[in-house]
């Protein structure tokens, strides 16, 4: 079945990692052997070639880079001229593998629909689509550079990522918008440009809402009533991301999938991480917006986790194809499995770029 993946890291492993997507993920694993910088080394689960094997055929690829205050902890860059800047390094690797013959930059409908009808229909390599998306805005360092981006493909944007940022506050931290993050959003509409609400913390995503009237999703996002904790959206939210003709992607970061996961101590099969719990999430929104309309694939594979953060049965990102098989074990029908693993997004994207 084709898969449209909401939410893939990829430029942030090809820079930051410096992993070399074109080989496989095996080789990508035995290169790292005894690399002890990342927690993740030697576990990554997405390569080019693994997407094309679990046809993957479609995402949204981000650029992302924080910029920290001083008075922040958390790593980053430490001006946001730094973030823009690995942005747009970012960006140019994309374009590299453009060049490469790996991927093909998708900006409109037109595109999306030409892309998609090759990937159904040519018995040659092409190359994986990819929508460019910015995963928290602090790199943005005045409001003109929204415009530039967009003007590079930017489709799809988060305000926020971990802590206090510049125009709203995200994971772990608690507090608004205010007058810098309305000005954001008035461009984002002016703009056009998809708002993801994922990693907006509770207070930021409810003065989002009030002021935000434009395309709205959340790219990788699971269920607060499943694991409670304030990464994850709560029901109220859930409902109100569905009023809007939202489509929530669920996402494969362990620590998300199940309560009292502690970080370099909970292994996948001690905790019985599994794709049962991708299931469970899906199977919670379509619940509660009483369709199958609302929810799809935004695994964040290799966002910073690899196998030792991911579903023990999950090799790699090919394995997202098991996915179907156990939906339709709890009653979902073949439309209904197709909506969840990529017409929901695709879908959104057709209306949004009228």
């Amino acid at each position: 079945m084709f898969i449209f993946d909401a939410h893939l890291d990829l430029s942030m492993n090809a820079m930051e990692w410096n992993r070399d997507l074109t080989r496989s993920v095996r080789e990508i694993r035995d290169s790292e052997r005894g690399m002890t910088d990342k927690p993740d080394r030697g576990n990554n689960t997405v390569s080019f070639e693994a997407m094309r094997k679990g046809n993957v055929g479609l995402c949204m690829a981000t650029q992302i880079a924080r910029y920290v205050h001083k008075d922040n902890a958390l790593p980053g860059w430490n001006s946001p001229q730094q973030a823009w800047a690995q942005t747009q390094g970012q960006l140019a690797w994309y374009k590299a593998m453009e060049e490469a013959g790996e991927l093909v930059q998708i900006r409109n409908r037109e595109q999306l629909n030409a892309h998609l009808e090759r990937w159904k229909t040519s018995k040659e390599k092409i190359p994986i689509g990819y929508i460019l998306s910015l995963e928290g805005a602090d790199s943005i360092v005045s409001i003109d550079y929204l415009e530039r981006s967009h003007a590079q493909g930017l489709r799809a944007i988060g305000p926020a990522h971990y802590g206090p940022g510049t125009y709203a506050h995200g994971t772990n931290s608690v507090g608004g918008i205010g007058a810098k993050g309305k000005a954001l959003l008035k461009e984002i509409e002016r703009l056009d440009l998809i708002l993801d609400a994922t990693h907006l913390c509770d207070e930021s995503f409810w003065e989002t809402m009030d002021h935000y009237k434009g395309a709205v999703w959340a790219s990788h996002n699971n269920c607060r009533s499943l694991v409670n904790h304030n990464r994850q959206f709560a029901d109220e939210q859930i409902k109100e991301l569905i009023n809007r003709k939202a489509v929530i992607g669920v996402a494969l970061d362990a620590w998300m999938m199940v309560p009292n996961w502690e970080r370099g101590k909970s292994t996948p099969k001690s905790m019985g991480v599994s794709l049962q719990q991708m299931a469970d999430n899906i199977d919670h929104i379509c619940q509660l917006a009483g369709n199958t309309l609302h929810v799809g694939i935004g695994t964040d594979l290799d966002g910073g986790f690899g196998k030792e953060q991911s579903p023990f049965d999950l090799d790699t990102i090919a394995d997202l194809q098991k996915v179907p098989h156990l939906l339709a074990e709890r009653g979902y029908t073949p439309e209904d499995i197709e909506n969840i693993m990529s017409l929901n997004f695709i879908r959104f994207l057709q209306n949004t770029w009228q």
